[in-house]
């Protein structure tokens, strides 16, 4: 089960099946040679051409996804279409031969100002090329709120989809962020929900899951 960890947000629950054999050896460390990662695909309003950028760690257990330009907002100077933005990332995560991995834990964090009667809603989820989509996991804000926030999504060990050992499958990553003006005035305020820095400080982190393929 996808177990959400929440500061200062509500959130539901998110379902998977294992899709990896249970003969498979439970090999939690990660592999020593280098994981590389190409970004194959990118599009949504929230991530135009340039603006996301995917770093591995130096110890193969997770990856960064920073943004420069993810921000929905309503009234003073946004305009109608401003309300949601969304990013889809088509990734090539090449692992060593023998390896395989599934994604254990998302790590969310931005920025928000919500006007009292505003709120926002922050939504993922990930899987693999060819396999069906998970449902996505809900995070909700509510103004009147101005402070930086994080929420975490974490996959109990009996629920992780790994990558098919053998196979070149994508991995793709949808994030949505969304602003309800409610009842606060839009004429005389703005209401913001970010997942970016200007400094690249602010980034989304996922955490590997790691298992040897059956020989």
């Amino acid at each position: 089960m996808l177990r959400p960890v929440v500061i200062g947000s509500a959130a539901v629950a998110l379902l998977a099946a294992s899709l990896v054999p249970s003969s498979a050896a439970a090999d939690g460390d990660p592999p020593p040679d280098k994981i590389v990662i190409d970004v194959v695909g990118v599009n949504g309003s929230g991530c135009p051409a340039g603006t996301a950028d995917v770093t591995v760690s130096p110890d193969n257990t997770a990856f960064t996804v920073t943004y420069s330009n993810y921000q929905a907002q309503v009234g003073v100077g946004a305009k109608p279409t401003d309300f949601r933005k969304n990013c889809q990332l088509s990734l090539n995560v090449r692992v060593p031969p023998g390896f395989t991995y599934a994604v254990a834990e998302a790590d969310y964090r931005g920025f928000a100002h919500l006007e009292k009667g505003a709120t926002g809603l922050e939504r993922a989820n990930y899987y693999f090329q060819g396999m069906s989509q998970t449902t996505y996991v809900n995070h909700h804000f509510t103004g009147p709120l101005h402070d930086n926030w994080q929420t975490s999504d974490i996959t109990e060990i009996e629920s992780l989809v790994y990558a098919p050992c053998g196979a070149v499958r994508y991995l793709n990553i949808n994030t949505e962020l969304r602003v309800d003006a409610g009842t606060s005035d839009t004429t005389r305020t703005t209401s913001l929900l970010a997942m970016d820095s200007t400094d690249g400080s602010i980034s989304t982190l996922y955490h590997f899951a790691w298992k040897q393929c059956p020989r």
